[in-house]
């Protein structure tokens, strides 16, 4: 077709004469010339081509004459003849091929037809095969009539019918196989089938034989010993109806070997148990899931399954590798145990032995559930059994082992293993359950989960049964507490005996702070002294103790240990310390325990706790102290007073102020569940707090009463010249302040400087108002004692002048500050001359604008008595203006 178009196309046609048609040489080719792979329209132009040119050579050796001229011009026609020969062959075939393709494309049409004719026929077939399933089904249903309900009842009858024939092929069995226990005493057709029956025959038989127990348990207490059955009404001479067996006195049928059935059937049942838990044996060391799954299902009906159960696990190569290892002492350094038991060292963590144990635990569950879900169909119960033999076994004994040891070593290394170790188990539960175990990759089921969590309670229940936890907890932080006030004790018990001797009255006050601190000193003194106490824990008590060798030494022989003035002061280390290890006691409560029911009632105890140590032993024997060196200082006042014990109180409010926080940011949150309990300790705390605030301001008061005496006593001190100089005294700037505005400015700034250091806020500012109105006081009556010249007016204003400065170098509220324009005025009477004192008085008390508002007049005039100049006529007319 290619080759005709391309033929077709060529704008030379060659017109045909009968002469050429005739000598044309002609190539004969078919459709399978075109047909072929091979076929290629280049070839075939070139074969027409050559074929017409060997035609026209042969031409040329006709004529010998023109072959020059043949050689010299190209002949074009036996190439069109060739050409049109071909053209003609090629218009042929294409007719022909043109009538093929209309006939099959007739064809085709004809098949298209009928095939879509079919399929139509066959689509409604489809359907009416559709239809008529629906409804049969509808039929069977029961939604159309009661052919459903009919073929279900017959469906349910053949069921019961098979259900019945197999009990009666059983019943059969069974009566076969009593037959045989009761004449011939064995049971060889049931052990014919134990052994032919494989891993189904040994299920059956377990079956039948518990059935034929419980047989011969029925049968056996019908019959009365003493009476003879009957057979047709005929009694035999020897009451047994003719029957070679005898009976046992309960009745059973006794052959004359003296077997019972019951005798028989229970040996056949125990020799059939054995079997099967040999059997399981083997297939489990040849890892035979299939094998021990059939085994255990036979033995389901023997005691429940318990004793394949415990085949399983006691001959579990886990219990075997441990059963030596669990009994091993503890390897633990020494080191690890000093950290445990070191109150201010974080804690080492789990005992390495008992977390190696714990892990394999971990790992040995997670593979061993494999095996039991895969060769038991009763699978949970088998694995709660080994769970609950590896908490009771493996890892209770290690535990107790653990914290023993740590109980030998002090109180506080057995809760920190106590916590450590309950922490890392019940990490362990987790993993456990978010593993699945035998639901892996689901996590465990409710029943594994409900034993695990019985299992985690139930080993460490005994160390929380009813306040054992708590004690513990109260008897470290107690030892703690003792241990690092020890010292502190001793001091202020050393401080008293010495008071005691000089002072009865001293000795009385804060009877009970007294008698706690004594307490404490002697009781842990004997617990030093103690001969069962483990080295361990007597060095770590030393330790925290701060005593050495050779104080442990004089204790022991009753000497006395040295202490130094550092020892009986407060310190904020020690608080937080103490304060610490309440919190580690806190939260290691919250975590044990879980913050049940019974965590306000262990707070209150915490917080009994707190108050006793901290408070009592601590802060309030620190108070008691400064309060005796206030008492001691007040009653020697011939010198002037030491007041340094009042840099003191600001480590005890600091003491006081951590201590409240700790209440109400700890204790008091964690008892708010118990209204009484939180009650109660918000009660306790506020008059322990009331307690202390008292015990300070009293401290704070009888410091001001000491300074105003001292100060009283300085003032008392000031000469009567000071202020009357003779005329020839030459005064310099620097000696216008009189000594004894020097002396009571430089205690005062001292107290001062003592104040600002132990107190602050509205502490401060109370306690410097309350030394300023005192010290006012003093100066306003202190100024209407001495006869003042006009020179020594300038010394009185000087010295008003600087002790206006120290009042304003305190800080003082503004409403103080009339009184300071009170003192200026004072001096300015003995300074101003008697016209300008006139004008300056006039309006005193009247409410105009004077610097003594608010100042009577009366009140003035001590004042201006005491000008030397009062006897004049001007200071006169003042005087009776006045």
């Amino acid at each position: 077709m290619a080759l005709r178009n391309a033929v077709e196309a060529t704008p030379y046609q060659a017109t045909r004469s009968p002469s050429l048609q005739t000598t044309r040489n002609t190539q004969t080719f078919t459709l399978d010339t075109f047909s072929s792979k091979d076929f290629i329209v280049k070839d075939f132009v070139e074969s027409l081509s050559d074929a017409a040119t060997s035609t026209r050579r042969s031409g040329q050796g006709l004529s010998s004459t023109n072959a020059y001229q043949a050689n010299q011009a190209f002949d074009p026609k036996p190439l069109i003849r060739t050409f049109e020969s071909a053209l003609s062959r090629l218009k042929t075939l294409s007719e022909d091929l043109e009538s093929r393709e209309n006939e099959l494309s007739g064809s085709v049409r004809r098949a298209e037809g009928q095939h879509n004719s079919n399929v139509k026929s066959r689509e409604r077939e489809l359907e009416k095969a559709i239809d008529s399933f629906q409804r049969l089904e509808r039929t069977l249903d029961g939604d159309g009539d009661v052919g459903g309900n009919a073929a279900m009842r017959i469906g349910e009858r053949l069921e019961e019918l098979d259900r019945q024939r197999q009990r009666a092929q059983d019943a059969k069995f069974i009566l076969h196989c009593w037959l045989e226990v009761s004449e011939r005493g064995d049971l060889s057709t049931l052990e014919d089938v134990r052994k032919t029956g494989g891993g189904d025959g040994k299920v059956r038989c377990a079956h039948i034989a518990r059935q034929l127990l419980r047989i011969s348990q029925r049968i056996g207490p019908q019959v009365d010993g003493s009476s003879a059955p009957q057979t047709n009404g005929v009694h035999f001479a020897n009451g047994t109806n003719g029957d070679s067996r005898d009976r046992s006195p309960g009745g059973n049928l006794r052959r004359k070997d003296g077997k019972t059935p019951r005798e028989v059937i229970e040996k056949f049942l125990e020799m059939l148990e054995k079997d099967l838990l040999r059997s399981f044996d083997e297939f489990y060391r040849r890892q035979n899931f299939d094998g021990m799954r059939e085994c255990a299902t036979a033995l389901r009906d023997f005691s429940d399954g318990n004793s394949v159960i415990s085949l399983f696990v006691n001959q579990h190569q886990f219990f075997i590798d441990r059963s030596q290892l669990v009994t091993e002492e503890l390897t633990t350094d020494t080191d690890t145990w000093d950290r445990l038991a070191d109150p201010d060292v974080d804690p080492p963590g789990v005992e390495p032995s008992l977390q190696s144990l714990i892990d394999e635990v971990k790992m040995v569950a997670q593979e061993e559930s494999f095996i039991i879900k895969r060769a038991f169909p009763y699978y949970d119960e088998v694995l709660a059994r080994f769970i609950q033999r590896v908490f009771q076994q493996s890892i209770q004994q290690r535990l107790e082992m653990v914290l023993n040891k740590a109980d030998d070593v002090s109180s506080l290394a057995f809760l920190r293993s106590l916590q450590a170790s309950r922490s890392y188990i019940a990490a362990l539960v987790e993993d456990l359950k978010a593993h699945g175990l035998t639901e892996h990759p689901e996590p465990v089921s409710s029943v594994i989960a409900a034993v695990l969590d019985q299992q985690l309670d139930e080993l460490f229940i005994p160390y929380f049964t009813g306040s054992s936890y708590i004690e513990r907890e109260k008897r470290n932080l107690s030892e703690l507490c003792e241990g690092l006030l020890f010292k502190f004790t001793l001091y202020h018990s050393k401080r008293r005996k010495g008071q005691a001797s000089s002072n009865t009255y001293i000795t009385a006050i804060s009877q009970r702070a007294k008698d706690w601190t004594s307490n404490a000193r002697e009781v842990y003194t004997e617990r030093l002294n103690n001969m069962d106490l483990p080295e361990n824990q007597k060095r770590i008590m030393l330790r925290v103790a701060r005593l050495g060798e050779k104080d442990h030494a004089n204790l022991k022989s009753e000497k006395d240990v040295d202490v130094t003035d550092e020892d009986g002061q407060l310190s904020l280390p020690f608080t937080k310390r103490m304060l610490r290890w309440l919190a580690e006691g806190v939260g290691r409560g919250l975590e044990l325990t879980g913050g049940g029911n019974e965590t306000p009632k262990e707070m209150r105890e915490l917080h009994q706790l707190l108050i006793a140590n901290m408070g009592e032993i601590y802060l309030e024997t620190a108070l008691d102290a400064a309060n005796d060196a206030a008492t001691a200082a007040e009653s020697n006042i011939r010198s002037e007073p030491d007041l340094t014990y009042i840099t003191d109180l600001r480590s005890a409010i600091s003491v006081l102020h951590l201590m409240l926080t700790t209440i109400q940011v700890l204790l008091l949150p964690l008892a708010a569940s118990n209204l009484t309990v939180h009650r109660e300790l918000e009660k306790r705390t506020n008059d322990f707090i009331e307690r202390m605030e008292n015990k300070i301001d009293a401290i704070l008061q009888r410091t001001i009463d000491i300074a105003m005496t001292w100060t009283s006593k300085l003032l008392s001190q000031q000469r009567k010249i000071d202020f009357r100089p003779r005329d020839d005294t030459n005064l310099q700037l620097d000696q216008l302040q009189t000594p004894t505005c020097q002396h009571v400015v430089t205690f005062l700034s001292r107290l001062q400087s003592r104040a600002s250091t132990a107190l602050s806020g509205r502490a401060l500012e109370s306690f410097s108002l309350e030394l300023a109105l005192g010290l006012r006081t003093l100066l306003v009556a202190h100024f209407k004692s001495y006869q003042v010249s006009l020179t020594g007016a300038l010394l009185v204003s000087k010295d008003i002048t600087r002790y206006i400065q120290l009042f304003r170098s305190w800080n003082l509220p503004m409403s103080f500050e009339p009184s300071l324009e009170v003192l200026t005025e004072i001096a300015s009477i003995f300074v101003i001359g008697p016209e300008a004192l006139r004008d300056r008085l006039r309006n005193v008390g009247g409410g105009g604008s004077g610097g003594l508002q608010g100042v009577e007049k009366t009140d003035l005039r001590p004042y201006v008595l005491r000008r030397e100049d009062s006897g004049t006529i001007g200071v006169q007319a003042v005087l009776n203006a006045l």
